[in-house]
């Protein structure tokens, strides 16, 4: 008789989105009287940028005649949008990365899942706390994870790494060593973000310890402060101990046509075996490719025009990322984010937890958020809030918050 991965047993409810996104559904029919307005997952609004358009459709022509058909794409993927990366966000800022320690894949979520598939089981990961789900959740589908401990919401084999107001939201490197060191910065879900000499002693650590940092930079674009790296590859030695995963999701727009990639260099070895060939061998093995012209499109992120037009959103979202930090702090509460990063981490009022200000917020001002415990036990108490919604909408949800 066959056997499943018990693994799945272990973990705690539903994935965190599909929870609020239920409970929103329920409030909604509940009530078809109220307009809800949705600041709670990190789902963009504005459409594609026009360049992106175009390609699309020349794209889709390419498709239609024979001599310029496309079937499967390239293991990496296509030259073209490689070569376009390489230049754009590695060498423009100094870092050295070759094309084919470049591998498109559908999104950073997806690479966030399966770069695990290179490691054993018995490596330790290392997570901020609060975290982004995915990193924790398929390290624990991969039993990686240990028992998980529903008192302290933990697991008892991952090395928590509080993010708290004390520290600035951003983690100090932890006592213990772990194998597998997750960060993301700017960070989902706090907005905050570090400076390159902070980052530049996590790569160092790692070097010291033979740790391998898996660096999540999918808010790269948002970064507005000076010092604040773009790349882990800016910092000395990541080549020999980062990874970094890269999303056109969140800088172009990209959430429903799927597009991201990750770096594996080729210095980056363990015990001598390359985890550039590891992943290139997973990759050829158990991925087909992103799709010819989602990749045509990308590559057009980069021309001149795609760079002034994605630029011209993500100000627009950081816009709306001002209108919400402020008018909160107006309205009194304690916020920070929303500088480096399209996310708002505030405090919840009056000691309530933050499914009780979830019910609150949602029931109250009609508007949705995503409670801060779901992200890990340090987000007890906190709530982030998107600033991907539409301007028109943001004003609104800012002004029904002031008026509870």
């Amino acid at each position: 008789m066959y056997k499943i991965n018990e693994n799945y047993l272990k973990l705690p409810g539903s994935y965190l989105f599909a929870t609020t996104g239920r409970k929103i559904r329920e409030f909604a029919e509940a009530n078809p009287d109220k307009k809800v307005i949705s600041l709670g997952i990190g789902d963009v609004t504005l459409p594609l940028a026009p360049v992106v358009i175009d390609t699309l459709h020349s794209a889709v022509d390419e498709m239609g005649k024979a001599e310029t058909f496309k079937g499967y794409a390239p293991d990496l993927g296509y030259e073209f949008l490689r070569q376009a990366i390489a230049d754009n966000d590695y060498k423009a800022r100094g870092a050295d990365i070759s094309i084919d320690e470049i591998f498109i894949s559908d999104g950073a979520k997806s690479d966030s899942g399966n770069i695990g598939d290179i490691f054993d089981r018995d490596n330790k990961i290392a997570v901020c706390d609060p975290v982004y789900p995915v990193y924790v959740d398929t390290n624990a589908m991969a039993g990686r994870t240990g028992v998980y401990l529903e008192e302290q919401q933990k697991w008892s084999n991952v090395v928590y790494m509080p993010c708290t107001a004390e520290n600035g939201f951003a983690p100090e490197i932890p006592e213990e060593e772990p194998d597998i060191i997750y960060l993301c910065f700017p960070n989902n879900p706090t907005g905050s973000t570090i400076k390159k000499k902070e980052l530049q002693a996590w790569v160092d650590h790692a070097l010291k310890t033979g740790a391998v940092i898996i660096y999540d930079a999918a808010y790269e674009a948002y970064i507005s402060e000076e010092d604040v790296p773009h790349t882990i590859y800016e910092c000395q030695g990541a080549k020999a101990c980062a990874i970094e995963l890269k999303s056109f999701s969140k800088n172009a727009g990209f959430t429903g046509t799927r597009l991201g990639y990750a770096v594996v260099p080729k210095e980056l070895k363990c015990n001598g075996v390359s985890l550039n060939s590891l992943w290139a061998r997973r990759h050829g093995t158990k991925f087909n490719g992103a799709p010819y012209i989602i990749q045509k499109a990308g590559a057009a992120v980069y021309t001149p025009e795609g760079r002034e037009q994605t630029m011209n959103q993500v100000n627009y979202y950081m816009e709306n990322a001002r209108i919400i930090r402020e008018g909160l702090r107006e309205a009194g509460y304690t916020v920070s984010g929303g500088v480096n990063a399209p996310y708002i981490w505030l405090q919840t009022p009056d000691k309530m937890t933050s499914w009780e200000f979830f019910d609150h917020l949602l029931e109250k001002a009609n508007v949705a958020g995503t409670p801060g415990s779901g992200f890990g036990p340090s987000g007890e108490g906190y709530f982030r809030l998107t600033a991907f919604g539409s301007y028109e909408n943001t004003l609104e949800a800012v002004e029904r918050i002031r008026k509870m």
